[in-house]
């Protein structure tokens, strides 16, 4: 579950931005998350169902977890107004992007639904579950990489030292643990049982 923050962003201004590297380096863990969980349902339960279904409500829930929680609130309240504040013509793509994390989360708890049918009722709900999953990590890349390509460049152009100051100080040191850096600690221990019972080579537990 290596992760590599994209290269598609201009650095910000000299001794500011601490916050774009948070972001791309959250958007790198999260890129690898929602790939593992294509990852698992190709490799799919074999012998070990109630192991595999384990690891796969482990991953849903930290996706769920952390970026609803944590992440998001941050772009909402903080960059995504200074951005808009700075280029308005940018306003329609904000307001997508924050209609995706109102419907990213619904999303999330109709996938967390799936699989529990899955695991319940057994294969006649497995398609439901593989489809919605496909169809969630398509929707959050394309979520990703429209704030990469469109609004973190407009931020690293337009943004005062004010701004960064404040975006900042905002988004703090709070970088995740799938790129590297320590989160809090309960976020932590997610991690490292998803790490250690995931089988290889999505993690380190035994294929």
């Amino acid at each position: 579950m290596q992760s590599k923050p994209p290269a598609n962003v201009a650095p910000a201004p000299s001794g500011q931005g601490d916050c774009i590297r948070t972001l791309l380096n959250e958007h790198a863990a999260l890129t690898s998350m929602l790939k593992s969980v294509l990852l698992m349902l190709e490799r799919g339960p074999r012998d070990e169902p109630e192991r595999f279904f384990d690891v796969l409500r482990a991953m849903l829930f930290y996706i769920d977890e952390f970026p609803e929680k944590l992440h998001h609130p941050k772009e909402s309240n903080f960059l995504f107004p200074m951005v808009a504040r700075h280029a308005p013509k940018l306003l329609p793509t904000i307001q997508k992007l924050e209609q995706d994390h109102l419907q990213g989360e619904m999303l999330i708890r109709t996938l967390q639904q799936h699989l529990v049918a899955w695991e319940m009722l057994g294969e006649s709900r497995k398609n439901n579950f593989v489809v919605a999953a496909e169809q969630y990590v398509s929707f959050y890349l394309e979520h990703m990489r429209l704030e990469e390509t469109i609004v973190l460049p407009a931020a690293t152009t337009l943004l005062t030292p004010a701004d960064w100051k404040e975006l900042d100080a905002a988004f703090g040191p709070t970088l995740d643990s799938f790129a590297g850096a320590s989160l809090d600690a309960v976020y932590h221990r997610m991690f490292t049982k998803i790490v250690t019972n995931a089988p290889a080579p999505i993690g380190v537990g035994n294929s």
